[in-house]
């Protein structure tokens, strides 16, 4: 096997090859192995789904291919200064689309155990098998907060994942999202349909652009929840973690309404989170929280988010008020896409888990946080 750049993207050279595929359709999808040749030409051809101008020469190759590992090869090994003397590791079975944005690179992958993956900068975003815990923590912890929100704006977002856990809610009539790259919201509707298919959602208005300068754009008080789905705070997402962003997505809620960011890793990222805390609690004047999944494919297996509310009527984040329950009765009703994909993660009980800090997080943590209501 080799690579042939074809002026928008690195793909296979024709060549066959002996694969052995385990897949996994799921989380509790049967593993079955098979025996077979790959034909590069299964391969999709990055010049024929993105049209990018360049200037025809081949840039160095991308950060998910050097990723691949020498000891053992075939496997996509996650190395990152973020994480600095680990690495989680995924068996490629084949590479599906590589190619370079005005941003970032974009990858994805076919993996032995987790389905298909994508990949920026070398850092993963999501697989098929577990992507539903962040997805739907991310937007049903606000959410469910607060009753009937009506105006949700997605920053970040691109593969349309938390777009389609924002149309399970019923009341929502207006769904605004600003992602900043093009190429990640292609590529997710050519490869991850399941998950794209939050676009498909006729209340939901797409721009590209930088959220930043979205939000400096957007009236006082315009939205009840904003939720922001960023990668790490480094490249294009680093300006989401610094306090001119907060402070304008606070100018941009209502009294009393919510934001859900992501925040990184309890375990390896605690310095990074104590900051992040800190400027939220000189922005946010209702209340500030902490609270955190389990994800399998990120580094350390869990991933947090900060969640705040303005000032105005109480939010008492680890009691959902508004079912997602409720919701979903009513979205089957009317027949919404995201109706037809059950929830696989998030249910009121893991809600209120979520809140729940290890000891060692607590000390770091408790005395900045707002206290439980009683």
């Amino acid at each position: 096997m080799w690579w042939e750049w074809l002026g928008v993207g690195w793909v296979m050279a024709e060549l066959e090859v002996p694969a052995k595929r385990a897949r996994n359709d799921g989380l509790d999808g049967d593993v079955v192995d098979e025996e077979e040749l790959v034909p590069a030409s299964d391969v999709t051809n990055a010049a024929s789904l993105i049209s990018h101008e360049n200037d025809g020469v081949a840039p160095a190759p991308s950060t998910a291919r050097a990723n691949l590992s020498s000891i053992m090869p075939g496997w996509f090994s996650e190395v990152s200064p973020m994480w600095p003397g680990e690495a989680h590791s995924l068996k490629v079975e084949k590479f599906l689309f590589e190619g370079k944005s005005d941003f970032q690179d974009v990858v994805v992958f076919e993996s032995a155990t987790y389905g298909r993956v994508l990949v920026l900068d070398g850092v993963i975003q999501l697989t098929q098998r577990d992507e539903c815990a962040y997805q739907e923590m991310i937007t049903h912890l606000p959410l469910c907060s607060i009753a009937n929100p009506k105006k949700v704006l997605v920053i970040g977002g691109g593969d349309g994942g938390v777009l389609r856990e924002v149309s399970r809610h019923i009341s929502i009539e207006q769904i605004d999202i600003c992602e900043i790259d093009k190429m990640v919201v292609d590529v997710a509707k050519e490869f991850f349909p399941d998950v794209s298919i939050g676009f498909d959602d006729p209340r939901v208005n797409l721009h590209i652009g930088d959220g930043v300068a979205f939000l400096r754009d957007v009236p006082e008080g315009t939205y009840d929840a904003i939720i922001v789905d960023s990668s790490d705070p480094v490249g294009p997402a680093q300006a989401l973690f610094e306090r001119p962003f907060y402070q304008a997505v606070a100018r941009a809620l209502r009294p009393g309404g919510v934001v859900c960011t992501q925040a990184e890793s309890l375990w390896l990222h605690m310095p990074t989170i104590k900051e992040i805390v800190t400027v939220c609690r000189h922005t946010f004047k209702g209340s500030v929280n902490y609270a955190w999944t389990s994800m399998p494919t990120y580094p350390s297996g869990c991933i947090g988010f900060m969640l705040c509310s303005t000032e105005g009527p109480p939010v008492d984040f680890r009691h959902p008020i508004n079912p997602i329950s409720q919701q979903q009765q009513l979205a089957g009703e009317q027949e919404k896409p995201s109706s037809r994909l059950p929830l696989k993660y998030y249910n009121s009980t893991v809600h209120t888990a979520a809140f729940s800090l290890p000891q060692f997080a607590m000390d770091n943590l408790e005395s900045m946080l707002t206290p439980p209501l009683s």
